[in-house]
This record gives C-alpha cells, structure tokens and sequence, in this order.
C-alpha cells in the first residue's frame, strides 16, 4: 500500500478497495491519471486506486513523474521532545535532498545537522518512507520520496535555523506542543510520520 498526497489530499494505492471518499478499479496507467485530475482539480479530497498486482501500479505511477528522493529525521532528546524547523510559516522536520552517491542514513544526518545546526545526532533506524507530489514552475511534475529515519540527540544544543534554506526557527516540542501547535500548521505527510514513530513507541 502507498499513500502519496496531492495538494494534501490523500490518493491511496492499495490491493484491495479502501473506505475512502472516491474508489476507482486499476485498469491502466490512464487510471492513475484520471484519479491524480480528480485530486488536482476537483473538490475530492481522498481518492483509492486498487488492483491486485500493487507493484505493477506502483512502477507505472512512478512513470507519471521525475523521482526524487530525500532523507530526513524524527530527532528526540532525552526528555522526549521532538525537533521541528519552521519554513514558509509551516512546522517541518528536517530533511532534504539526497546528493550523489550518498546513502540513505548519510543524508538524513548531513541534511538534519545543515538544516539545525546540531552536531553528533545519532542515528536509530528506518521509519517509513513518504510521498508527495508537486508541479515545479516550467510545469514539470515531481514525485518526492522521503526517507524518515529515528533519531536521538544527547549533545550541546548547538541549534540555529538555516537562514539561506528558508528556515526562520529551529525548536524542540514536545507531545503537547507538536498536537495543539505544530499538527494544525504542518503537511499530511509530516503527521503521517510523527503519528507512525509514536505508534513505534507504544
């Protein structure tokens, strides 16, 4: 199963049917496209595309997009609290793109140490990984594949926002804060992963 979201509204590939606002049955790669001008110019805010071979629809979407991938991390301290950067006015964990030849964990680490100016952050393991879908301005459509890793820092908080990438805060929150003040003003996507890490924890 994949959920990527559009706009913020979910579009959910799975095997079999899901409960969700709008179904439609796998035929060809003109479902996929179908389902994506639904969620990109209707008022449908969730949408499942199903069928048995899930990796064949998957590889067919993928071709829909030019990939990219990034990595990132949910960094905790030894109070429990999670880092998050403030960008556009909107809470972010950090994360970034992936450059040549690195690997997964190495990117995750290089982008979360540029982005909040910590250092020695230790690296757990996997989470998950995400997707979304954006339109760059000369109309190219990108899938974004983001590669979330668990993370735990116990050093000098060194931290500072990376002013040149846009970064205006760098904070710890904890479960509280990140409900009432970082859930109202973040992407699905970053609920998505905050919500599966907690889940890893109970």
């Amino acid at each position: 199963m994949y959920k990527v979201f559009v706009n913020e509204k979910k579009l959910l590939l799975s095997k079999h049917p899901e409960e969700l606002e709008k179904k439609l049955g796998y035929e060809s790669y003109m479902t996929l496209e179908i389902a994506l001008d639904l969620l990109e110019n209707t008022s449908v805010q969730e949408l499942n595309v199903f069928g048995e071979n899930i990796d064949e629809i998957w590889q067919e979407f993928q071709k829909l997009f030019r990939i990219i991938e990034a990595a990132g991390g949910v960094v905790n301290n030894p109070e429990g609290d999670t880092l998050f950067i403030k960008r556009l006015g909107k809470w972010d964990l950090p994360k970034g793109k992936m450059e040549k030849g690195e690997s997964r964990e190495e990117s995750a680490v290089r982008e979360i140490e540029e982005e909040t100016g910590l250092r020695d952050v230790e690296l757990v393991k996997f989470i998950n990984t995400t997707y979304h879908i954006y339109v760059e301005r000369n109309g190219e459509k990108i899938l974004k594949c983001t590669h979330w890793f668990e993370m735990n820092f116990n050093g000098k908080d060194t931290s500072k926002p990376q002013i040149e990438e846009g970064i205006t805060e760098v904070a710890w929150k904890n479960v509280s804060q990140i409900e009432n003040e970082v859930f109202p003003s973040t992407f699905q996507n970053i609920k998505l992963i905050v919500k599966e890490f907690w889940d890893s924890k109970k």
